[in-house]
């Protein structure tokens, strides 16, 4: 069968070398992909790492895990670059992004790192002046420190209470129950603001659970505590996957513990 129309000066497929060449280019890919990682097997991971992390979770515990990753992989160089904003894993340049959120489907390879816990608090100067909520309607009285990024990327998923509450706070949000007269795209401004008394945060506690530790911070609503989201590692794809990122995605596994060591409260 014909797949190729050839004159003197170009070429190009025919119906059949249409249909023939992705799948064709597909093998071929698999093929490399199986010699690459026989390869990768006698070879050191080596290279430019480029990674892009959230940038409160990247100041609070990357820095340790990266160190010990280049201890490991000394021929591996880090370029870490700190935004939370979803970057362009493929016209960026990145290797690898870490990410925070309930996943999407996508194109892009996935791994899950860590759960990410979501705890509504404030400090207890301020729950003394306002009152503790004891229920959902009672954060009509209180003032919402909102995190700007967490209701664009995901909207009210995000904000959903565990199974079996018929109220969640993205409908108190929706109704105006709580004032919320301060927005952020930071959550360490909004810890930090509700340190010093400015209102109840819904933060992880990634960032807030050494305030909380410290007595700085209280969990309020505990029972109505948010779905969990997760922190992924996230790359472009599986063909001739480098040994690199590789490597350091089998280093995230289990790093953080299960439950985090952010979470052991004991």
């Amino acid at each position: 069968m014909r797949l190729l129309n050839r004159t003197t000066r170009k070429s190009h497929l025919t119906e059949a070398g249409a249909r023939y060449y992705p799948r064709a280019q597909q093998l071929l890919s698999d093929l490399d992909d199986m010699d690459h990682q026989l390869v990768d097997l006698q070879t050191q991971a080596r290279g430019r790492l480029r990674i892009s992390a959230p940038v409160s979770f990247a100041i609070r515990h990357l820095a340790p895990l990266l160190s010990d990753f280049q201890r490991a992989h000394p021929a591996v160089g880090i370029d870490l670059q700190l935004n939370d904003r979803k970057v362009d894993i493929v016209e960026e340049g990145f290797d690898i992004a870490l990410r925070i959120g309930h996943l999407k489907s996508s194109s892009l390879i996935a791994r899950r790192v860590a759960p990410i816990r979501l705890v509504l608090c404030a400090s207890p100067e301020y729950l003394k002046r306002h009152g503790t909520p004891q229920s959902l309607e009672d954060l009509k009285a209180h003032r919402y420190l909102r995190y700007s990024y967490l209701e664009q990327e995901a909207g009210a998923s995000l904000l959903r209470w565990l199974p079996g509450h018929e109220t969640q706070l993205d409908a108190v949000v929706e109704n105006d129950f709580m004032s919320s007269d301060f927005a952020s795209n930071n959550g360490d401004v909004l810890v930090e603001a509700a340190i010093a008394g400015a209102g109840l945060a819904l933060q992880p506690t990634f960032i807030s659970s050494t305030a909380i530790k410290a007595g700085q911070l209280q969990i309020v609503l505990a029972e109505h505590e948010p779905e969990p989201m997760s922190l992924y590692a996230v790359y472009a794809h599986r063909q001739l996957l480098a040994s690199k990122v590789r490597s350091f995605v089998d280093f995230l596994d289990g790093y953080f513990g299960d439950p985090p060591y952010w979470d052991r409260f004991d």
